[in-house]
């Protein structure tokens, strides 16, 4: 459980916070061009189409880009310093901006595979979809 600050939640994002809730990772999915997107919003912005519906991502994806936070944005990011803020392309197309959580930052690299982990806040509702490297394959 973290301290973080909870972040805000409204009607075009409430299904995907509760998603997170029941350890699902779920991304708006246009019915019309059948594309899925991220963040969530009440057009698709491929098409503007307003046909949508919510749908279960797989959870996987690969690091796009990182940087290393060595200074915490605030007191409840004191205990994590430094930690990895990430661009993960998930498999279903949709890019996050979120956390790679690992014991040192050296350990995440571009391309890096890598799978959802659900991670409660303090508030006792919330629950933040942050990223691990995936597990490497037993020889």
């Amino acid at each position: 459980m973290t301290n973080r600050p909870a972040p805000v939640i409204d009607d075009d994002s409430r299904p995907f916070w509760q998603g997170t809730a029941r350890q699902q990772l779920r991304l708006p999915y246009c019915r019309a061009c059948a594309a899925a997107f991220f963040y969530p919003r009440a057009l698709c912005p491929r098409c503007h189409g307003d046909d949508l519906e919510w749908r279960n991502a797989s959870g996987r994806g690969t690091v796009y880009s990182y940087t290393v936070s060595r200074r915490p944005a605030g007191p409840a990011f004191q205990a994590i310093t430094p930690y990895v803020v990430a661009l993960v392309d998930l498999e279903e197309g949709p890019r996050l901006l979120t956390n790679v959580l690992v014991d040192r930052p050296d350990q995440v690299h571009i391309g890096q595979s890598v799978t959802v982990v659900y991670q409660p806040l303090g508030d006792g509702e919330t629950v933040l979809p942050l990223f691990q490297p995936e597990a490497a394959p037993e020889r």
